[in-house]
C-alpha cells in the first residue's frame, strides 16, 4: 500500500506545472519507488496534460481574459511563455524538443505546450516532439535522482 501511495503522489507531482517529472522522479527516488515504475508513472503523469493544453489552452485563456483579475494572470502567463519562446520560434520543433528535454527551471512540457499553442505549431507535430522531450528529461532525471545518489548512499533504506 505504501508503494502505491508513493507512486500515486509521484504521478500527481508529475502532472503539476512547475514540478512535472523533474519533481516527481526525485520524490519517487526518496520514497524508494523502483526506478522502472517511477519512470513510467512520472512520464505518464507529465504527458497527460499535454494534449489538453495543446488543444484547449487558447480557448481557455480567451475565456479567462474576460475576468479582470484572472485575465491579468493569464496575460502574465502568456507573456512569460512568449518571452521564453525565442529558441522555439527560431528552431521550431528542434527548439521545442530542447526546451522540454533540458530539465531547467521554467522549462518543461507545460510551458512547451503553451509555447507550441501560442506559436500555432501543428498539434500532430508538436505532441510527439514534446513527448520525446519528456522522455529525455525523464532519463536525465533518473540519472540525477537514482544513479548518482546511489553511488554515494542507498536511498531505499
Amino acid at each position: 500500500m505504501k508503494l502505491f501511495i508513493d507512486a500515486l503522489i509521484a504521478f500527481i507531482i508529475s502532472m503539476l506545472p512547475v514540478f512535472e517529472l523533474r519533481g516527481g522522479l526525485p520524490y519517487a527516488a526518496i520514497r524508494g519507488v523502483p526506478v522502472a515504475l517511477a519512470f513510467a508513472i512520472c512520464f505518464a503523469g507529465n504527458i497527460l496534460p499535454v494534449p489538453f493544453t495543446l488543444l484547449f489552452i487558447r480557448r481557455i485563456f480567451a475565456y479567462l481574459k474576460r475576468f479582470k483579475r484572472i485575465g491579468a494572470i493569464v496575460t502574465k502567463l502568456e507573456n512569460r511563455a512568449i518571452a521564453k519562446s525565442d529558441t522555439v520560434r527560431k528552431y521550431q520543433l528542434v527548439g521545442l524538443f530542447l526546451f522540454v528535454a533540458i530539465p531547467l527551471p521554467g522549462t518543461g512540457a507545460w510551458t512547451g505546450s503553451l509555447i507550441a499553442a501560442t506559436l500555432n505549431l501543428p498539434i500532430r507535430k508538436s505532441f510527439p516532439v514534446i513527448a520525446l522531450g519528456i522522455l529525455c528529461a525523464g532519463i536525465i532525471m533518473v540519472v540525477l535522482s537514482y544513479l548518482i545518489p546511489g553511488l554515494f548512499f542507498n536511498l531505499t533504506q
